[in-house]
């Protein structure tokens, strides 16, 4: 194992990157929230995050976390890889390309197909409950939704609720990394009929006891992505720019 500290245009990611190998395959990990979670979502140098990455050379991004579920079928331990993203956020930072070169990336659908695809299949393999697709609403934090804010979330059929989501995958998208989220749900949002006010000390015990099948859902798919690349990611810059 290998600690890369990195310096970026956007100043310093969350921590220093640590670099080893899972299934002869090199890989990264950074701790998006620091290495004591001491960054709260809408602190997150997502910016410089992601730039760190492109600067390693990753090519892919798997981007667990821990999610409230917005729909009474997804319980407590599934794990939802999700197909759509709705941005409520408020204050961050969330693109490269501020100018002068205009830049108008596609983000129709903001997850990796080939990535989800594996993800589903190796998850399923491992008899882990997996939800395949669903939007995920991304709020600003730190707080939790209102009651009325997670009956509308609800309402419109969303599935999961986070606040790390975005603009993480955007900024992948900008610099043609693939990139899928997985989400484990660790409570059921307040607007889900009876469900209880969420609570910090809850989500950590859910996340904890399921934590083992995540690093073997992580460990598994690495290694059974293809070398090639063949989805949209790779080529997301194509035809983006407005040339003058």
């Amino acid at each position: 194992m290998e600690e890369v500290a990195l310096d970026t245009p956007y100043g310093a990611p969350s921590a220093p990157l640590t670099i080893g190998e899972i299934g002869g395959v090199r890989v990264a990990f950074l701790p998006r929230h620091g290495r004591s979670h001491e960054l709260p979502p809408h602190r997150i140098p997502y910016r410089a995050n992601l730039w760190a990455m492109k600067d390693l050379g990753v090519e892919r991004i798997v981007g667990p976390c821990a999610a409230g579920s917005l729909q009474s079928d997804v319980g407590l331990g599934d794990f939802v890889v999700c197909d759509q993203l709705v941005d409520r956020t408020r204050t961050r930072p969330h693109t490269f390309y501020d100018g002068p070169e205009t830049t108008h990336v596609s983000f129709a659908d903001p997850y990796c197909p080939t990535m989800r695809a594996v993800a589903l299949g190796i998850g399923r393999e491992l008899g882990i409950r997996m939800h395949d697709g669903g939007t995920m609403v991304v709020i600003e934090g730190p707080r939790f939704s209102t009651r009325a804010e997670s009956a509308w979330f609800s309402g419109e059929g969303w599935r999961t609720i986070n606040m790390t989501g975005y603009p993480e995958s955007l900024l992948a998208r900008e610099l043609e990394i693939c990139y899928a989220n997985v989400s484990l749900i660790t409570d059921y949002d307040v607007g889900v009929a009876d469900a209880p006010a969420v609570t910090h000390e809850e989500v950590v015990r859910v996340f904890g006891e399921n934590n083992t099948r995540l690093r073997d859902l992580l460990f598994a798919l690495v290694p059974a992505l293809p070398e090639e690349r063949s989805c949209p990611c790779a080529t997301a810059l194509t035809g983006a720019r407005l040339e003058t």
